[in-house]
């Protein structure tokens, strides 16, 4: 029995394979009640559903507690399914049958609930992003900002900005030095020349999976892996796509910095660069290399230690 639960703000719509069963439920405790009781009666295999922003949270939570198999899945991934297999209409219940055909044709990983100490942290994170973006913004409307009052207002909303980011980065620090693991494994990934502390958090709450999954896999996770598009005779380059943009941006501004500063991966960055690759390209190669270095030190539980200097004959 492979269940489906297309979730939005107001209510939850559910469909359940094979037996072609659909129905719907509020999205709130009640509902949620409603619907555990229901999935009692069906005894599911695995039940599937997308990230909506949040509201999918209380739903999560609770079939996790009830002990049943939940697999959070990628949106574009589902959609790219149904595309598939031709149903092209979109509406809730639509949904919630192309998430349990989904579930029944795929049979996507059983992944286990962050902690609370998790989400919490990812929830910060999300929110320090949140107020870079905005800062950003509010910076580059300021430059051209015409009347001066109207620029004035702007130089406020900054400095308030500002502030908020420096709150939220005391937030984090309190948060990560709560926990003795994620103390030691920041101070693991910190370690490595390139990697500061938004990058390490990242990987902290955002990829939990690095250290238990090999370099193969940890890159194809966040989306840095050189993929195959060959067809017949047709031999065409490897790109990378998919994966955790989320992940990506701060790992390509640390290779940025490891490129110039890290002896290892800069020497990756110059052959690539002097066998004629791309610089794109090469840096591309550096994050990759820089993921599977940090996959590999929180896996051993080992700081980095920088490769001794070449001895010439």
């Amino acid at each position: 029995m492979f269940i489906g639960i297309d979730v939005s703000k107001g209510h939850l719509d559910i469909c359940a394979r094979p037996i072609g069963r659909a129905w719907r439920v509020t999205n709130d405790e009640a509902g949620i009640a409603q619907l555990l009781e229901e999935l009692a009666g069906l005894k599911p295999t695995l039940a599937v559903l997308e990230p909506t922003g949040g509201f999918e949270v209380p739903v999560v939570a609770a079939l996790a507690v009830a002990g049943i198999a939940l697999a959070v899945v990628n949106a574009r991934q589902v959609r790219d399914f149904a595309k598939a297999i031709g149903r092209l209409a979109k509406t809730d219940t639509i949904d919630a049958a192309v998430l349990a055909h989904f579930a029944e044709a795929v049979h996507p990983e059983p992944r286990a609930l962050p902690d609370e100490e998790t989400a919490e942290l990812s929830a910060l994170l999300a929110r320090r992003r949140q107020l870079v973006e905005m800062l950003t913004a509010e910076t580059n409307r300021m430059r051209t900002a015409r009347p001066d009052r109207l620029r004035k207002s702007i130089y406020e909303h900054v400095r308030w900005l500002r502030r908020e980011l420096r709150e939220a980065d005391d937030d984090i620090d309190q948060n990560l030095r709560k926990s003795a693991i994620w103390r030691e494994k920041d101070d693991l990934l910190q370690s490595v020349p390139g990697v500061g502390p938004v990058l390490s958090r990242t990987l902290l709450a955002d990829l939990p999976e690095l250290g238990t999954l090999d370099r193969r896999q940890i890159a194809a996770l966040v989306g840095v892996a050189p993929l195959n598009r060959d067809s017949g005779s047709s031999r065409r380059k490897r790109v990378t796509w998919g994966g955790r943009a989320i992940v990506r941006a701060p790992l390509y501004m640390a290779a940025l910095v490891a490129a110039r500063h890290n002896a290892v991966i800069r020497a990756t960055y110059e052959r690539l660069v002097e066998g004629g690759k791309a610089k794109k390209v090469a840096l591309v190669a550096c994050m990759r290399k820089l993921l599977v270095i940090l996959n590999a030190i929180i896996r051993d539980r080992r700081p980095w230690l920088a490769q001794p200097p070449r001895v010439s004959g």
